[in-house]
């Protein structure tokens, strides 16, 4: 039985992201911890000024992929 309190994050499907830029995948379940990011953080929880520590385009650059 589900509590109303219950940890949301902890109940969504984690994505997973592409720079079109670049082909750098962003996986919200392992995270980016040599960036800062740790693993089970949500692409919406990564900060909007956050660049792609491969080629250095904005966050607004990568795209949801299906895998």
């Amino acid at each position: 039985m589900r509590h109303k309190n219950s940890n949301v994050a902890g109940d969504l499907e984690m994505k997973t992201y592409v720079c079109i830029v670049c082909g750098l995948i962003y996986d919200e379940a392992a995270g980016m911890p040599s960036e800062g990011i740790p693993a089970g953080t949500l692409w919406a929880d990564v900060p909007a000024d956050w660049l792609c520590p491969d080629c250095g385009v904005a966050k607004s650059d990568f795209e949801m992929v299906e895998v």
